[in-house]
Protein backbone atom coordinates (compact mmCIF):
# COMPACT_ATOMS: atom_id res chain seq x y z
CA UNK A 1 0.00 0.00 0.00
CA UNK A 2 1.66 3.27 -0.95
CA UNK A 3 0.94 6.53 0.82
CA UNK A 4 0.10 8.48 -2.29
CA UNK A 5 -3.48 9.76 -2.48
CA UNK A 6 -5.55 8.66 -5.42
CA UNK A 7 -7.81 11.05 -7.30
CA UNK A 8 -10.81 9.34 -5.72
CA UNK A 9 -9.41 9.88 -2.21
CA UNK A 10 -8.77 13.53 -2.92
CA UNK A 11 -12.25 13.94 -4.30
CA UNK A 12 -13.78 12.30 -1.24
CA UNK A 13 -11.96 14.77 1.00
CA UNK A 14 -13.25 17.72 -1.00
CA UNK A 15 -16.74 16.25 -0.93
CA UNK A 16 -16.63 15.92 2.85
CA UNK A 17 -15.26 19.45 3.22
CA UNK A 18 -18.04 20.79 1.00
CA UNK A 19 -20.60 19.25 3.32
CA UNK A 20 -18.89 20.85 6.33
CA UNK A 21 -19.40 24.40 5.10
CA UNK A 22 -23.08 23.79 4.47
CA UNK A 23 -23.58 22.20 7.85
CA UNK A 24 -21.70 25.04 9.56
CA UNK A 25 -24.62 27.28 8.66
CA UNK A 26 -27.02 25.06 10.55
CA UNK A 27 -27.29 24.05 14.18
CA UNK A 28 -24.74 25.25 16.74
CA UNK A 29 -21.97 22.78 17.40
CA UNK A 30 -19.25 22.44 19.99
CA UNK A 31 -15.54 22.71 19.49
CA UNK A 32 -13.08 20.05 20.61
CA UNK A 33 -12.54 21.86 23.91
CA UNK A 34 -16.22 21.63 24.76
CA UNK A 35 -17.04 25.30 24.22
CA UNK A 36 -19.80 26.59 22.01
CA UNK A 37 -18.82 27.23 18.42
CA UNK A 38 -20.03 30.55 17.05
CA UNK A 39 -21.95 30.47 13.77
CA UNK A 40 -23.03 32.86 11.04
CA UNK A 41 -26.17 34.73 12.04
CA UNK A 42 -29.12 35.06 9.69
CA UNK A 43 -29.40 38.75 10.51
CA UNK A 44 -30.23 40.15 7.05
CA UNK A 45 -33.93 40.91 6.76
CA UNK A 46 -35.98 40.81 3.57
CA UNK A 47 -35.74 44.60 3.19
CA UNK A 48 -31.93 44.43 3.42
CA UNK A 49 -31.67 41.79 0.69
CA UNK A 50 -34.21 43.51 -1.55
CA UNK A 51 -32.57 46.93 -1.32
CA UNK A 52 -29.09 45.46 -1.80
CA UNK A 53 -30.44 43.73 -4.92
CA UNK A 54 -32.09 46.93 -6.10
CA UNK A 55 -29.25 49.41 -5.61
CA UNK A 56 -26.33 47.72 -3.92
CA UNK A 57 -24.03 47.76 -6.93
CA UNK A 58 -25.01 51.10 -8.44
CA UNK A 59 -21.66 52.81 -8.32
CA UNK A 60 -18.91 54.66 -10.14
CA UNK A 61 -19.36 52.38 -13.15
CA UNK A 62 -22.71 54.06 -13.78
CA UNK A 63 -22.13 57.52 -12.32
CA UNK A 64 -18.74 58.16 -13.96
CA UNK A 65 -17.67 55.48 -16.48
CA UNK A 66 -20.96 55.69 -18.45
CA UNK A 67 -19.63 58.77 -20.25
CA UNK A 68 -16.71 56.76 -21.62
CA UNK A 69 -19.21 54.15 -22.85
CA UNK A 70 -21.17 56.79 -24.81
CA UNK A 71 -17.96 58.14 -26.38
CA UNK A 72 -16.68 54.69 -27.41
CA UNK A 73 -19.91 53.19 -28.69
CA UNK A 74 -22.06 56.19 -29.48
CA UNK A 75 -25.52 56.53 -27.93
CA UNK A 76 -26.90 53.50 -29.78
CA UNK A 77 -23.83 51.29 -29.31
CA UNK A 78 -23.71 52.00 -25.57
CA UNK A 79 -27.43 51.33 -25.19
CA UNK A 80 -27.23 47.98 -27.00
CA UNK A 81 -24.05 46.94 -25.14
CA UNK A 82 -25.62 47.67 -21.75
CA UNK A 83 -28.73 45.80 -22.89
CA UNK A 84 -26.72 42.71 -23.88
CA UNK A 85 -24.66 42.72 -20.67
CA UNK A 86 -27.79 43.44 -18.66
CA UNK A 87 -29.51 40.38 -20.09
CA UNK A 88 -26.36 38.32 -19.44
CA UNK A 89 -26.31 39.45 -15.80
CA UNK A 90 -30.00 38.61 -15.39
CA UNK A 91 -29.32 35.11 -16.78
CA UNK A 92 -26.48 34.70 -14.27
CA UNK A 93 -28.68 35.81 -11.39
CA UNK A 94 -31.46 33.40 -12.34
CA UNK A 95 -29.00 30.49 -12.32
CA UNK A 96 -27.29 31.61 -9.12
CA UNK A 97 -30.61 32.40 -7.47
CA UNK A 98 -31.84 28.85 -8.04
CA UNK A 99 -28.81 27.35 -6.29
CA UNK A 100 -28.57 29.98 -3.52
CA UNK A 101 -32.26 29.74 -2.59
CA UNK A 102 -31.99 25.94 -2.42
CA UNK A 103 -28.67 25.84 -0.53
CA UNK A 104 -28.25 29.24 1.21
CA UNK A 105 -24.62 29.18 2.35
CA UNK A 106 -21.88 31.80 2.69
CA UNK A 107 -19.47 31.97 -0.21
CA UNK A 108 -22.22 30.56 -2.45
CA UNK A 109 -20.78 30.22 -5.97
CA UNK A 110 -17.24 29.22 -4.90
CA UNK A 111 -18.84 26.56 -2.69
CA UNK A 112 -21.25 25.48 -5.44
CA UNK A 113 -18.42 25.17 -7.98
CA UNK A 114 -16.48 22.92 -5.57
CA UNK A 115 -19.56 20.88 -4.73
CA UNK A 116 -21.22 20.44 -8.13
CA UNK A 117 -18.59 21.05 -10.83
CA UNK A 118 -14.89 20.79 -10.06
CA UNK A 119 -12.94 21.53 -6.85
CA UNK A 120 -10.29 23.29 -8.95
CA UNK A 121 -12.96 25.56 -10.43
CA UNK A 122 -14.17 26.37 -6.91
CA UNK A 123 -10.60 27.15 -5.84
CA UNK A 124 -10.02 29.34 -8.89
CA UNK A 125 -13.27 31.35 -8.81
CA UNK A 126 -13.04 31.76 -5.03
CA UNK A 127 -9.58 33.33 -5.07
CA UNK A 128 -10.30 35.38 -8.20
CA UNK A 129 -13.44 36.79 -6.61
CA UNK A 130 -11.69 37.42 -3.29
CA UNK A 131 -8.84 39.27 -5.04
CA UNK A 132 -11.39 41.27 -7.02
CA UNK A 133 -13.05 42.65 -3.90
CA UNK A 134 -9.88 42.96 -1.79
CA UNK A 135 -8.27 45.11 -4.49
CA UNK A 136 -11.65 46.78 -4.99
CA UNK A 137 -11.50 48.06 -1.42
CA UNK A 138 -8.18 49.75 -2.29
CA UNK A 139 -9.73 51.32 -5.39
CA UNK A 140 -12.54 52.79 -3.28
CA UNK A 141 -10.06 54.11 -0.68
CA UNK A 142 -8.15 55.84 -3.48
CA UNK A 143 -11.40 57.24 -4.86
CA UNK A 144 -12.47 58.63 -1.49
CA UNK A 145 -9.17 60.52 -1.23
CA UNK A 146 -9.68 62.01 -4.71
CA UNK A 147 -13.26 63.05 -3.95
CA UNK A 148 -12.37 64.81 -0.71
CA UNK A 149 -9.73 66.83 -2.60
CA UNK A 150 -12.65 68.40 -4.48
CA UNK A 151 -13.76 70.14 -1.27
CA UNK A 152 -10.51 70.28 0.76
CA UNK A 153 -7.61 70.41 -1.74
CA UNK A 154 -5.02 71.45 0.87
CA UNK A 155 -5.83 68.73 3.39
CA UNK A 156 -3.73 65.48 3.22
CA UNK A 157 -5.98 63.20 1.19
CA UNK A 158 -4.55 59.97 2.61
CA UNK A 159 -6.14 60.83 5.98
CA UNK A 160 -9.60 60.46 4.44
CA UNK A 161 -8.68 57.02 3.12
CA UNK A 162 -7.56 55.93 6.59
CA UNK A 163 -10.77 57.24 8.15
CA UNK A 164 -12.81 55.38 5.51
CA UNK A 165 -10.92 52.14 6.17
CA UNK A 166 -11.53 52.42 9.92
CA UNK A 167 -15.25 52.98 9.29
CA UNK A 168 -15.41 49.91 7.03
CA UNK A 169 -13.72 47.73 9.65
CA UNK A 170 -16.06 48.93 12.40
CA UNK A 171 -19.14 48.29 10.26
CA UNK A 172 -18.07 44.76 9.38
CA UNK A 173 -16.57 43.31 12.58
CA UNK A 174 -19.54 43.59 14.91
CA UNK A 175 -22.67 42.28 13.23
CA UNK A 176 -23.96 41.44 9.78
CA UNK A 177 -26.92 43.67 10.65
CA UNK A 178 -24.50 46.60 10.58
CA UNK A 179 -23.53 45.81 7.00
CA UNK A 180 -27.16 45.24 6.05
CA UNK A 181 -28.47 48.44 7.64
CA UNK A 182 -25.72 50.68 6.23
CA UNK A 183 -26.06 49.13 2.80
CA UNK A 184 -29.85 49.50 2.93
CA UNK A 185 -29.70 53.27 3.41
CA UNK A 186 -26.78 53.78 1.03
CA UNK A 187 -28.66 51.82 -1.62
CA UNK A 188 -31.80 53.83 -0.92
CA UNK A 189 -29.90 57.08 -1.53
CA UNK A 190 -28.41 55.76 -4.77
CA UNK A 191 -31.76 54.50 -6.05
CA UNK A 192 -33.38 57.84 -5.22
CA UNK A 193 -30.74 59.90 -7.02
CA UNK A 194 -30.93 57.72 -10.15
CA UNK A 195 -34.72 58.05 -10.27
CA UNK A 196 -34.42 61.85 -9.87
CA UNK A 197 -31.73 61.88 -12.59
CA UNK A 198 -33.92 60.01 -15.06
CA UNK A 199 -36.89 62.34 -14.42
CA UNK A 200 -34.71 65.46 -14.71
CA UNK A 201 -33.03 64.01 -17.82
CA UNK A 202 -36.29 63.55 -19.68
CA UNK A 203 -37.29 67.07 -18.63
CA UNK A 204 -34.06 68.31 -20.26
CA UNK A 205 -34.70 66.26 -23.41
CA UNK A 206 -38.20 67.71 -23.82
CA UNK A 207 -37.07 71.25 -23.01
CA UNK A 208 -39.15 71.44 -19.83
CA UNK A 209 -35.93 72.04 -17.90
CA UNK A 210 -33.17 74.16 -19.44
CA UNK A 211 -35.43 75.59 -22.15
CA UNK A 212 -33.78 73.74 -25.07
CA UNK A 213 -35.72 70.97 -26.82
CA UNK A 214 -33.11 68.30 -27.55
CA UNK A 215 -35.28 65.37 -28.61
CA UNK A 216 -33.28 62.72 -30.47
CA UNK A 217 -30.91 65.03 -32.33
CA UNK A 218 -27.84 63.55 -30.59
CA UNK A 219 -28.72 60.19 -32.15
CA UNK A 220 -28.46 61.80 -35.62
CA UNK A 221 -25.05 63.42 -35.39
CA UNK A 222 -22.36 62.55 -37.94
CA UNK A 223 -21.88 58.78 -37.70
CA UNK A 224 -25.39 58.24 -36.35
CA UNK A 225 -26.19 56.27 -33.21
CA UNK A 226 -23.39 53.76 -33.96
CA UNK A 227 -20.47 55.96 -35.06
CA UNK A 228 -17.80 53.35 -34.33
CA UNK A 229 -19.71 50.35 -35.63
CA UNK A 230 -19.38 46.90 -34.12
CA UNK A 231 -16.02 47.57 -32.47
CA UNK A 232 -17.48 50.57 -30.68
CA UNK A 233 -20.25 48.34 -29.33
CA UNK A 234 -17.72 45.66 -28.34
CA UNK A 235 -15.50 48.16 -26.51
CA UNK A 236 -18.45 49.15 -24.33
CA UNK A 237 -19.09 45.57 -23.20
CA UNK A 238 -16.20 45.57 -20.70
CA UNK A 239 -17.26 48.98 -19.35
CA UNK A 240 -20.78 47.62 -18.92
CA UNK A 241 -19.43 44.51 -17.19
CA UNK A 242 -17.57 46.77 -14.76
CA UNK A 243 -20.80 48.67 -14.06
CA UNK A 244 -22.71 45.45 -13.28
CA UNK A 245 -19.89 43.97 -11.20
CA UNK A 246 -21.08 42.90 -7.75
CA UNK A 247 -24.64 41.98 -8.65
CA UNK A 248 -23.97 38.48 -7.27
CA UNK A 249 -23.55 39.80 -3.71
CA UNK A 250 -27.19 38.88 -3.09
CA UNK A 251 -26.28 35.19 -3.33
CA UNK A 252 -23.36 35.61 -0.91
CA UNK A 253 -25.73 37.31 1.53
CA UNK A 254 -28.15 34.35 1.27
CA UNK A 255 -26.03 32.52 3.85
CA UNK A 256 -26.96 35.17 6.42
CA UNK A 257 -30.47 36.01 5.22
CA UNK A 258 -33.68 35.40 7.10
CA UNK A 259 -36.05 33.21 5.07
CA UNK A 260 -33.75 32.83 2.01
CA UNK A 261 -36.44 30.76 0.24
CA UNK A 262 -38.42 33.95 -0.17
CA UNK A 263 -35.88 36.77 -0.14
CA UNK A 264 -33.44 35.35 -2.71
CA UNK A 265 -36.04 34.70 -5.47
CA UNK A 266 -37.55 38.16 -4.87
CA UNK A 267 -34.10 39.72 -5.13
CA UNK A 268 -33.39 37.88 -8.38
CA UNK A 269 -36.62 39.18 -9.91
CA UNK A 270 -35.72 42.73 -8.89
CA UNK A 271 -32.42 42.52 -10.77
CA UNK A 272 -34.37 42.71 -14.05
CA UNK A 273 -36.17 45.92 -13.03
CA UNK A 274 -32.94 47.43 -11.77
CA UNK A 275 -31.16 46.74 -15.07
CA UNK A 276 -33.97 48.25 -17.14
CA UNK A 277 -34.86 51.17 -14.87
CA UNK A 278 -31.45 52.26 -13.64
CA UNK A 279 -28.84 51.22 -16.18
CA UNK A 280 -30.65 51.18 -19.53
CA UNK A 281 -32.70 54.30 -18.78
CA UNK A 282 -29.66 56.17 -17.44
CA UNK A 283 -27.60 55.38 -20.56
CA UNK A 284 -30.56 56.43 -22.73
CA UNK A 285 -30.89 59.76 -20.90
CA UNK A 286 -27.14 60.50 -21.15
CA UNK A 287 -27.12 59.57 -24.85
CA UNK A 288 -30.12 61.82 -25.53
CA UNK A 289 -28.84 64.82 -23.54
CA UNK A 290 -25.11 64.89 -24.34
CA UNK A 291 -23.46 64.50 -27.78
CA UNK A 292 -21.09 61.54 -27.92
CA UNK A 293 -18.47 63.96 -29.32
CA UNK A 294 -18.44 66.02 -26.08
CA UNK A 295 -14.87 65.70 -24.66
CA UNK A 296 -16.26 66.02 -21.13
CA UNK A 297 -17.72 62.52 -21.40
CA UNK A 298 -14.24 61.01 -21.40
CA UNK A 299 -12.96 63.38 -18.73
CA UNK A 300 -15.90 62.45 -16.50
CA UNK A 301 -14.29 59.10 -15.68
CA UNK A 302 -11.77 60.96 -13.49
CA UNK A 303 -13.30 64.39 -12.87
CA UNK A 304 -16.56 64.49 -10.95
CA UNK A 305 -17.23 68.09 -12.07
CA UNK A 306 -17.85 66.82 -15.61
CA UNK A 307 -19.29 63.37 -14.92
CA UNK A 308 -22.30 62.53 -17.17
CA UNK A 309 -24.74 62.87 -14.27
CA UNK A 310 -23.29 66.28 -13.35
CA UNK A 311 -23.50 67.49 -16.96
CA UNK A 312 -27.18 66.53 -17.26
CA UNK A 313 -28.08 68.24 -13.98
CA UNK A 314 -26.22 71.37 -15.17
CA UNK A 315 -28.22 71.34 -18.42
CA UNK A 316 -31.30 71.52 -16.21
CA UNK A 317 -29.88 74.66 -14.59
CA UNK A 318 -28.50 73.08 -11.41
CA UNK A 319 -25.09 74.76 -11.11
CA UNK A 320 -24.59 73.09 -7.72
CA UNK A 321 -24.78 69.65 -9.38
CA UNK A 322 -21.04 68.99 -9.01
CA UNK A 323 -21.28 69.24 -5.24
CA UNK A 324 -24.37 67.01 -5.14
CA UNK A 325 -22.78 64.32 -7.32
CA UNK A 326 -19.52 64.50 -5.38
CA UNK A 327 -21.49 63.74 -2.20
CA UNK A 328 -23.46 60.95 -3.89
CA UNK A 329 -20.35 59.32 -5.34
CA UNK A 330 -18.65 59.59 -1.94
CA UNK A 331 -21.58 57.61 -0.51
CA UNK A 332 -21.28 55.23 -3.45
CA UNK A 333 -17.59 54.56 -2.82
CA UNK A 334 -18.10 53.94 0.89
CA UNK A 335 -20.96 51.60 -0.05
CA UNK A 336 -18.76 49.77 -2.57
CA UNK A 337 -15.99 49.48 0.00
CA UNK A 338 -18.50 48.14 2.51
CA UNK A 339 -19.69 45.54 0.01
CA UNK A 340 -16.08 44.74 -0.86
CA UNK A 341 -15.14 43.95 2.74
CA UNK A 342 -18.31 41.88 3.23
CA UNK A 343 -17.99 39.90 -0.01
CA UNK A 344 -14.26 39.24 0.25
CA UNK A 345 -14.49 38.14 3.89
CA UNK A 346 -17.35 35.70 3.22
CA UNK A 347 -15.55 34.34 0.16
CA UNK A 348 -12.37 33.85 2.21
CA UNK A 349 -14.46 32.10 4.88
CA UNK A 350 -15.84 29.69 2.26
CA UNK A 351 -12.36 29.05 0.86
CA UNK A 352 -11.09 28.20 4.35
CA UNK A 353 -14.07 25.93 5.03
CA UNK A 354 -13.32 24.09 1.79
CA UNK A 355 -9.66 23.66 2.74
CA UNK A 356 -8.46 26.20 0.16
CA UNK A 357 -7.26 28.78 2.71
CA UNK A 358 -5.81 28.61 6.24
CA UNK A 359 -8.30 27.16 8.71
CA UNK A 360 -8.15 30.09 11.17
CA UNK A 361 -10.14 32.17 8.66
CA UNK A 362 -13.17 30.08 9.64
CA UNK A 363 -13.20 31.46 13.19
CA UNK A 364 -16.23 33.58 14.04
CA UNK A 365 -16.60 36.08 16.85
CA UNK A 366 -19.53 36.25 19.27
CA UNK A 367 -21.60 38.21 16.72
CA UNK A 368 -21.18 35.49 14.09
CA UNK A 369 -18.73 37.52 11.99
CA UNK A 370 -15.60 35.89 10.45
CA UNK A 371 -13.29 38.36 12.18
CA UNK A 372 -9.97 37.14 10.76
CA UNK A 373 -11.39 37.00 7.25
CA UNK A 374 -12.62 40.60 7.58
CA UNK A 375 -9.27 41.82 8.96
CA UNK A 376 -7.25 39.93 6.32
CA UNK A 377 -9.35 41.35 3.50
CA UNK A 378 -9.01 44.87 4.91
CA UNK A 379 -5.26 44.40 5.34
CA UNK A 380 -4.76 43.32 1.73
CA UNK A 381 -6.95 46.20 0.60
CA UNK A 382 -4.84 48.58 2.69
CA UNK A 383 -1.58 47.21 1.26
CA UNK A 384 -2.94 47.51 -2.27
CA UNK A 385 -3.95 51.11 -1.50
CA UNK A 386 -0.43 51.90 -0.29
CA UNK A 387 0.98 50.75 -3.64
CA UNK A 388 -1.03 53.55 -5.27
CA UNK A 389 1.03 56.07 -3.28
CA UNK A 390 4.44 54.77 -4.33
CA UNK A 391 6.27 53.82 -7.54
CA UNK A 392 3.99 56.20 -9.49
CA UNK A 393 1.14 53.77 -8.93
CA UNK A 394 2.57 51.14 -11.32
CA UNK A 395 1.98 48.23 -8.92
CA UNK A 396 -1.54 49.47 -8.19
CA UNK A 397 -2.31 49.64 -11.92
CA UNK A 398 -1.19 46.02 -12.33
CA UNK A 399 -3.35 44.97 -9.38
CA UNK A 400 -6.43 46.59 -10.91
CA UNK A 401 -5.62 44.95 -14.27
CA UNK A 402 -5.39 41.64 -12.41
CA UNK A 403 -9.05 41.86 -11.42
CA UNK A 404 -10.44 43.66 -14.50
CA UNK A 405 -12.24 40.58 -15.85
CA UNK A 406 -12.92 38.94 -12.47
CA UNK A 407 -16.65 39.62 -12.75
CA UNK A 408 -16.92 37.96 -16.16
CA UNK A 409 -14.85 34.96 -15.02
CA UNK A 410 -17.15 34.59 -12.00
CA UNK A 411 -20.31 34.79 -14.12
CA UNK A 412 -19.07 32.17 -16.60
CA UNK A 413 -18.12 29.88 -13.68
CA UNK A 414 -21.59 30.29 -12.17
CA UNK A 415 -23.25 29.22 -15.43
CA UNK A 416 -20.94 26.20 -15.79
CA UNK A 417 -21.73 25.23 -12.19
CA UNK A 418 -25.48 25.64 -12.73
CA UNK A 419 -25.40 23.30 -15.73
CA UNK A 420 -23.64 20.68 -13.59
CA UNK A 421 -26.07 21.34 -10.72
CA UNK A 422 -29.08 20.66 -12.96
CA UNK A 423 -27.44 17.58 -14.50
CA UNK A 424 -26.92 16.06 -11.07
CA UNK A 425 -30.35 17.18 -9.86
CA UNK A 426 -32.08 15.51 -12.82
CA UNK A 427 -29.85 12.42 -12.77
CA UNK A 428 -30.66 11.76 -9.10
CA UNK A 429 -34.34 12.54 -9.78
CA UNK A 430 -34.63 14.99 -6.91
CA UNK A 431 -38.14 16.42 -6.52
CA UNK A 432 -38.22 19.79 -8.33
CA UNK A 433 -40.78 21.07 -5.84
CA UNK A 434 -37.87 21.28 -3.39
CA UNK A 435 -36.46 24.19 -5.42
CA UNK A 436 -37.74 27.48 -3.95
CA UNK A 437 -36.93 29.14 -7.29
CA UNK A 438 -36.44 27.60 -10.73
CA UNK A 439 -34.35 29.37 -13.36
CA UNK A 440 -36.36 29.52 -16.62
CA UNK A 441 -35.06 28.70 -20.09
CA UNK A 442 -32.40 26.25 -18.87
CA UNK A 443 -29.87 25.53 -20.41
CA UNK A 444 -30.10 28.27 -23.06
CA UNK A 445 -29.44 31.14 -20.64
CA UNK A 446 -26.35 29.40 -19.24
CA UNK A 447 -25.00 28.71 -22.73
CA UNK A 448 -25.59 32.37 -23.65
CA UNK A 449 -23.61 33.55 -20.61
CA UNK A 450 -20.72 31.16 -21.31
CA UNK A 451 -20.46 32.06 -25.01
CA UNK A 452 -20.72 35.85 -24.62
CA UNK A 453 -18.61 35.84 -21.45
CA UNK A 454 -15.75 33.91 -23.04
CA UNK A 455 -15.81 36.15 -26.14
CA UNK A 456 -15.54 39.31 -24.03
CA UNK A 457 -12.90 37.84 -21.68
CA UNK A 458 -10.56 36.86 -24.51
CA UNK A 459 -11.51 39.66 -26.90
CA UNK A 460 -11.27 42.63 -24.52
CA UNK A 461 -7.52 43.05 -25.07
CA UNK A 462 -7.56 42.94 -28.88
CA UNK A 463 -6.18 46.50 -29.10
CA UNK A 464 -2.89 45.33 -27.53
CA UNK A 465 -2.24 43.26 -30.68
CA UNK A 466 -2.35 46.27 -32.96
CA UNK A 467 0.98 47.33 -34.44
CA UNK A 468 3.38 47.95 -32.86
CA UNK A 469 2.83 45.10 -30.41
CA UNK A 470 4.22 45.81 -26.92
CA UNK A 471 4.60 42.70 -24.75
CA UNK A 472 3.88 44.55 -21.49
CA UNK A 473 0.57 45.86 -22.89
CA UNK A 474 -0.50 42.38 -23.99
CA UNK A 475 0.31 40.96 -20.55
CA UNK A 476 -1.47 43.87 -18.82
CA UNK A 477 -4.59 43.21 -20.90
CA UNK A 478 -4.68 39.51 -20.08
CA UNK A 479 -3.08 39.35 -16.62
CA UNK A 480 -6.50 38.64 -15.09
CA UNK A 481 -7.03 35.68 -17.41
CA UNK A 482 -3.47 34.44 -16.76
CA UNK A 483 -4.10 34.70 -13.01
CA UNK A 484 -7.26 32.56 -13.28
CA UNK A 485 -5.59 29.95 -15.52
CA UNK A 486 -2.61 29.62 -13.14
CA UNK A 487 -4.94 29.18 -10.16
CA UNK A 488 -7.05 26.53 -11.89
CA UNK A 489 -4.31 24.40 -13.40
CA UNK A 490 -1.96 24.92 -10.45
CA UNK A 491 -4.62 23.49 -8.13
CA UNK A 492 -5.48 20.72 -10.58
CA UNK A 493 -1.85 19.63 -10.91
CA UNK A 494 -0.96 19.85 -7.22
CA UNK A 495 -4.17 18.51 -5.66
CA UNK A 496 -5.37 16.31 -8.56
CA UNK A 497 -9.09 16.45 -7.66
CA UNK A 498 -11.47 14.61 -9.98
CA UNK A 499 -14.54 16.19 -11.56
CA UNK A 500 -17.70 15.63 -9.55
CA UNK A 501 -19.87 12.80 -10.82
CA UNK A 502 -23.57 13.56 -11.09
CA UNK A 503 -24.62 10.54 -8.99
CA UNK A 504 -22.24 11.51 -6.18
CA UNK A 505 -23.34 15.13 -5.82
CA UNK A 506 -24.83 16.10 -2.44
CA UNK A 507 -28.24 17.78 -2.69
CA UNK A 508 -29.10 17.51 0.99
CA UNK A 509 -26.50 19.25 3.19
CA UNK A 510 -27.16 22.90 3.89
CA UNK A 511 -30.71 22.89 2.53
CA UNK A 512 -33.63 24.29 4.50
CA UNK A 513 -36.83 22.22 4.00
CA UNK A 514 -39.70 24.14 2.45
CA UNK A 515 -42.84 24.29 4.56
CA UNK A 516 -45.39 24.29 1.74
CA UNK A 517 -48.33 24.19 4.17
CA UNK A 518 -47.11 27.30 6.01
CA UNK A 519 -46.53 29.15 2.73
CA UNK A 520 -50.04 28.27 1.53
CA UNK A 521 -51.56 29.45 4.83
CA UNK A 522 -49.66 32.76 4.66
CA UNK A 523 -50.77 33.37 1.08
CA UNK A 524 -54.38 32.55 1.97
CA UNK A 525 -54.28 34.84 5.00
CA UNK A 526 -52.88 37.70 2.91
CA UNK A 527 -55.45 37.14 0.19
CA UNK A 528 -58.32 37.33 2.71
CA UNK A 529 -57.22 40.78 3.91
CA UNK A 530 -58.87 43.92 2.50
CA UNK A 531 -56.89 45.64 -0.26
CA UNK A 532 -55.77 48.49 2.00
CA UNK A 533 -54.43 46.12 4.66
CA UNK A 534 -52.76 43.96 2.01
CA UNK A 535 -50.85 46.98 0.68
CA UNK A 536 -49.86 48.02 4.21
CA UNK A 537 -48.74 44.44 4.96
CA UNK A 538 -46.56 44.30 1.85
CA UNK A 539 -45.02 47.72 2.63
CA UNK A 540 -44.42 46.70 6.24
CA UNK A 541 -42.63 43.49 5.17
CA UNK A 542 -40.52 45.46 2.70
CA UNK A 543 -39.38 48.30 4.95
CA UNK A 544 -39.26 46.66 8.39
Amino acid sequence: MNNEKTAADTKSEYFAQSIEIAESIGASTTNPNGGQKHELKRGLKARHIQMIALGGTIGTGLFMASGKAITNGGPGGALVAYGVLGFLVFCVMMSLGEMAAYIPVAGSFAHFATRFADPSLGFCVGWVYWANWAVGVAVELTGVAMLMEFWLPDFPSVVWSVICLVILVIINVFSVKGYGEIEYWFSFIKVLIVIIFIIVGFCVVTGTAGGDYIGVRNFHLEGGAFPNGFMGFFNVLLTAAFSFNGVEIVAIAAGEAQDPHRTVPNAVKQVFYRIVLFYIMSILVIGLCIPYTDPNLLAGSDDISVSPFTLVFKLAGAEWAAHLMNAIILVTMISAGNSGVYSSSRTLLALAENGNAPKFFTRLNRWGVPLWSVLASCLIGCLAFLTSLFSSGVVFTWLTNLTSVAGLITWVSISITHIRFRMGFNRQEVDRDQLPYRAPFFPFTDVFVIVIGVIVIFGQGYHSFEQPIVASEVIASYIGVIFAVVLYFGHKILMRPAFNKTMEMDFTSGTIPIDHLKQAEEKAALKDLPLKKRILKVLYNYFV
